[in-house]
């Protein structure tokens, strides 16, 4: 397939993911507000938010860097994803997978995520500087785990590529890494309630003590591009989690069904425990995940 096809191919399976991630997140908004007592927004509500912000324009000026902040964090996410293949065995939707392996994609999770950072410290809210240092110690926490767990795979499949991954994970739900490497996917799985910042690690917007952060920071398109990324970024993260740890997809409807599941575990958290504070938040990922991310890798070492 030349370049410019392989282009193509990539960018409708852009589109795809990013409605996809764009509706779960309106599900997830309408799950959160029955267990509240709401009836909530309608499942829809992301997409119209984002016509209606790429509709305004805004004469409000903060610095290169503060408009810069949301250009890092999309393009974090399209990173991100274009370099894990989407559905197994698919010369159309394995996107740029073959240039790249999961290290690759664990520095592009990071690029996002110190983009938005460099971005809000420059806005000129005095809670800025709050919102980075919560945002950037809890990232670190997480990742530690999650880098862990990543480090276990490779010990047992001898590969960073994802695709080798996938591969080594087919021949029936018993040879998924959840079944033949479970600590590695428990750290990953408790790492992913982070990065996904719901309940109980929701320190960085904390929604219930300061009403602030990139909802009311940025706006117009600023915004737009932001709640674009939340869709592009979160269908990521979960076709990685499902590549690495539940043996991939095979198809569209596969693919739609193990994301769901993969995302209703950090919705089913969220929903039932209250937010931890900050320095909680950060001994809670060093502690436990940690613990259980390096008996994984001693287990495939020794």
């Amino acid at each position: 397939m030349s370049i410019t096809l392989k282009l193509i191919w990539a960018f409708i399976s852009l589109g795809v993911v990013t409605v996809w991630g764009l509706t779960l997140n309106g599900i997830v908004q309408k799950i959160f507000a029955r267990v509240q007592g709401r009836l909530g927004p309608p499942v829809w509500q992301p997409f119209i938010d984002i016509i209606k912000n790429n509709a305004k324009r805004t004469a409000i000026t903060h610095g290169i860097m503060f408009y810069l902040g949301p250009v890092f964090r999309i393009a974090g996410g399209i990173g991100t994803y274009m370099f894990i293949p989407v559905i197994f065995g698919s010369v159309y939707f394995s996107n740029f997978s073959m240039s790249g392996d999961v290290l690759l994609v664990m520095y592009f999770i990071f690029f996002g995520q110190l983009g938005m950072a460099l971005g809000a410290g420059e806005g000129g809210h005095p809670y800025s500087a709050v919102a980075v240092s919560r945002g950037l110690a809890q990232m670190t926490a997480f990742e530690v785990p999650f880098a862990l767990s990543v480090i276990s795979l490779v010990a047992q499949y001898g590969t960073l590529n994802i695709t080798e991954i996938i591969a080594a994970q087919q021949g029936g739900f018993l040879q998924w890494t959840l079944f033949t490497n479970p600590l590695a996917v428990i750290a990953a799985m408790i790492s992913m309630l982070g990065m996904n910042m719901y309940n109980p690690f929701s320190v960085v917007i904390a929604p219930q003590e300061i009403p602030i952060g990139p909802p009311t920071e940025y706006h117009s398109s600023f915004l737009g591009m932001l709640a674009t990324n939340r869709g592009i970024f979160a269908g990521a993260k979960l076709i990685l989690f499902m590549n690495l740890f539940f043996g991939g997809a095979t198809n569209l409807f596969s693919l739609m069904l193990k994301t769901f599941w993969i995302y209703m575990f950090s919705v089913f958290v969220g929903a039932a425990y209250p937010r931890f504070r900050t320095e909680d938040s950060i001994r809670f990922f060093l502690k436990y995940p940690t613990a259980i991310g390096i008996i994984s890798i001693l287990l495939f070492t020794l």
